[in-house]
């Protein structure tokens, strides 16, 4: 399993906000944003923080892609 981030991306481009925008109102470091678009991990905190930021909750910004076995 891995988390996506595609909502988040979405949800950036619907209120016309930048990745680095966003860097900033959630006071988090850019190379942070970049893990994330990378579909590295991140810390839980990061993850509040962005959801405070934004005012969403994490089903919003985020899901669990499901790697097939098949």
């Amino acid at each position: 399993m891995t988390i996506t981030y595609d909502r988040l991306w979405k949800l950036l481009k619907s209120v016309g906000l930048k990745k680095k925008d966003l860097a900033e109102m959630a006071n988090i470091h850019p190379s942070t944003i970049s893990r994330m678009g990378n579909r590295k991990g991140v810390s839980s905190m990061v993850i509040i923080k962005i959801c405070v930021a934004l005012n969403c909750d994490l089903s919003d910004i985020a899901r669990i892609k499901r790697i097939s076995t098949h």
